[in-house]
């Protein structure tokens, strides 16, 4: 936000210049840091969401920064070794890695295919659930779009979208069974996403320099259901079971037609 001139050119930062010119005059009008507004809109955004957790909020970050170099963000092409080498240098592991991903349970495409912009990566992606992990798991079938993006694998469902990273991701052998882990725990999935975001929240800052705002964060709306489902139209055998420690969780079928999967209207 400081520095959008620069790093909204990065192709790892596609997309996001829209939400930095859209923030930045709040931020400057209130006079607050950036870097403080940022985790105060991200946290009162994910408590919108059904069952969502609410994030620690923590103020007081300087406004002092310089511009990042480019190609430190992680890109969905990119190799898995590579990912977690990269976010290892930032202080995670593969595990929170993919507790971070939880995020994508409420996300959607707009630039990996532009022709399809607003298209989810899970058919609830409006709610804080466990769909996404049961849905990256299903046997890409379909592109919802033109199928020839870098990035971009096939998915289960019409009107879903799939990241290479995260397909990969999930049937990697050191995060397989982390990924599964969250299909029948709605509230460990919540714990380990508020758990990894404290701690994302507070990287290259000094915590006891911050004051502690959290009571401001609204809270959010239960959880539809504790345990993800399949959906319509599949059954347990398009699922491509990759935690070899721990058998696939017996899980049920949502009713009537092959699910499809509208777009995610602009805000």
């Amino acid at each position: 936000m400081a520095f959008a001139e620069i790093e909204t050119n990065f192709h790892a930062n596609g997309g996001i210049d829209d939400i930095v010119e859209a923030q930045r005059p709040f931020a400057l009008k209130h006079g607050v840091s950036f870097g403080d507004f940022i985790q105060f809109a991200g946290a009162v955004g994910v408590s919108n969401c059904a069952g969502g957790p609410r994030l620690q909020f923590l103020a007081g970050r300087s406004n002092f920064s310089l511009p990042a170099p480019d190609l430190t963000v992680p890109e969905p092409f990119d190799a898995t070794d590579k990912i977690f080498a990269r976010m290892g240098d930032a202080g995670f592991s593969p595990n929170e890695v993919v507790d971070l991903l939880i995020s994508h349970s409420v996300a959607a495409q707009d630039h990996v295919d532009p022709t399809i912009p607003g298209t989810p990566f899970d058919s609830t992606p409006g709610d804080f659930d466990a769909q996404f992990f049961v849905e990256t798991l299903l046997q890409g079938t379909l592109f919802p779009g033109n199928g020839s993006n870098t990035g971009e694998v096939m998915s289960p469902l019409a009107g879903e979208f799939r990241l290479q990273s995260d397909f990969e991701i999930a049937r990697d052998a050191r995060t397989a069974c982390e990924w599964q882990s969250f299909i029948t725990d709605q509230n460990l999935m919540v714990a380990k996403f508020e758990s990894v975001m404290a701690k994302l929240a507070v990287l290259g800052q000094n915590p006891q320099d911050l004051v502690d705002c959290s009571e401001i964060i609204p809270v959010p709306s239960v959880a539809k259901s504790q345990v993800a489902t399949l959906p319509a139209g599949k059954t347990l055998a398009d699922i491509e079971q990759s935690c070899n420690a721990v058998p696939f969780p017996v899980i049920s079928a949502d009713p009537g037609p092959a699910t499809s999967v509208a777009p995610v209207p602009p805000s």
